[in-house]
């Protein structure tokens, strides 16, 4: 049976529900469609609020032939067969890949990607709920142009239930709604399975419905923020047994790794800095080996990394360091800067004293350790307290 879902989907733009900023009258989406024009794209933003709804409206519009993957079980294979086909095809029609989950593509599948995207044998529409910055190597990227798309609102949610044609008691919509919190999908599904469970939608029917659902790591919600807080308080603390049960809850539960690296390279300078210099080295190397390796061999990584990262002694006197010269930044604004640390490129600078008595190598005079070069505002002030 056909998914709700899909039964629902919206055929045109006319029909589409929200991210007014993208497809509205006038916006970049908007006139790509009209106006036909064939370029890569990057759709980033939170699940259900109509990323491969967008590609295929796109893909209608340009009378294209549309390929559809997902990076969590695609790789080079994958495409390598799309090339191969469309090239024996007679079919003169734009070919666009769209490609759902793209930062679970790792640097290697994307780098065999760029090439049939330079040359135009595929256009890309990518989907991800990560930050492209971090995700999408900088020559696919720089090929590509990046839109938001932003979470939908209560109004568009129901509006788009409307579409269903159920009848849902207003508590029940109210209720579902706020779950829903911008995700129509989980709302759409929701219906769906309360319907063929029970027949008809009231507010405890939900309820029911959610309540015997399956389990599962959240990697949106609240599961997902509180998981990755256990494990870097558990890091803290030195306890690695905690560290690796919470780790190993979110590989289980389908935690994207390169985020679990991420927060193990801000850990090591923040948690344990000054401490074991090494950690942040350690932390890249794990970072670089999960973008490189991939899933599930990677997981050995991380375990690897947050062992050494728990069981490291602790310095966050370079963290705090920053902290409290960013509030004086923020508070005295910029002070002026001292004129013989200043730099002098030219005769007039010189001759007003910037640079002056700054020849010589600092650590050459044995004077120069007790010479302050903050500010006049802040002379004496110490930032850097090591224990």
């Amino acid at each position: 049976m056909e998914p709700l879902a899909n039964k629902i989907r919206p055929q045109s733009l006319k029909e589409f529900v929200g991210q007014e900023h993208l497809v509205g009258p006038g916006k970049p989406l908007s006139l790509a469609i009209k106006d036909k024009r064939l370029f890569s794209f990057i759709l980033w933003g939170p699940p259900g609020v109509g990323k491969t709804t967008i590609a295929r409206i796109y893909a209608r519009a340009l009378d294209a032939r549309l390929y559809e993957l997902s990076a969590v079980s695609a790789g080079k294979d994958d495409i390598r067969k799309i090339i191969e086909e469309s090239d024996t095809l007679l079919d003169q029609r734009p070919k666009l890949l769209f490609l759902d989950e793209i930062h679970r593509f790792n640097k290697a599948q994307q780098d065999f990607l760029l090439p049939f995207v330079e040359s135009g044998k595929l256009t890309l529409i990518g989907a991800t709920t990560e930050n492209p910055s971090f995700e999408i190597i900088s020559a696919l990227l720089s090929r590509c142009r990046v839109f938001v798309l932003k979470p939908l609102d209560e109004v568009d949610i129901k509006k788009i239930l409307a579409r269903t044609k159920v009848k849902i008691p207003k508590d029940a919509l109210d209720w579902l709604v706020g779950l829903a919190n911008g995700d129509a999908r989980i709302a759409i599904t929701a219906i769906e399975n309360t319907k063929q469970l029970y027949g008809s939608i009231t507010l405890e029917n939900l309820k029911n419905t959610f309540e015997h659902a399956f389990i599962r790591f959240d990697k949106k919600g609240e599961e997902h923020y509180d998981t990755i807080s256990a494990y870097i308080k558990s890091m803290r603390a030195s306890d690695a047994d905690a560290a690796i049960y919470y780790l190993a809850r979110m590989i289980e539960g389908g935690e994207d790794p390169k985020f679990i690296a991420r927060r193990m390279v801000i850990f090591a300078s923040e948690d344990i800095g000054l401490a074991q210099p090494t950690a942040l080295v350690v932390a890249n190397e794990v970072f670089s080996a999960v973008e490189s390796i991939g899933m599930p061999e990677a997981a050995i990584n991380l375990v690897h990394g947050t062992a050494y990262l728990a069981l490291a002694a602790k310095d966050r006197s370079a963290y705090d360091a920053l902290r409290s010269a960013q509030e004086d930044v923020r508070k005295l604004g910029n002070i002026p800067i001292p004129l013989k640390i200043r730099n002098a490129p030219t005769k007039l600078m010189k001759n007003l004293g910037y640079g002056k008595d700054y020849e010589k190598y600092p650590n050459a005079d044995k004077n120069a350790a007790t010479e302050s070069y903050l500010p006049e505002k802040l002379k004496g002030k110490k930032y850097l307290n090591r224990p």
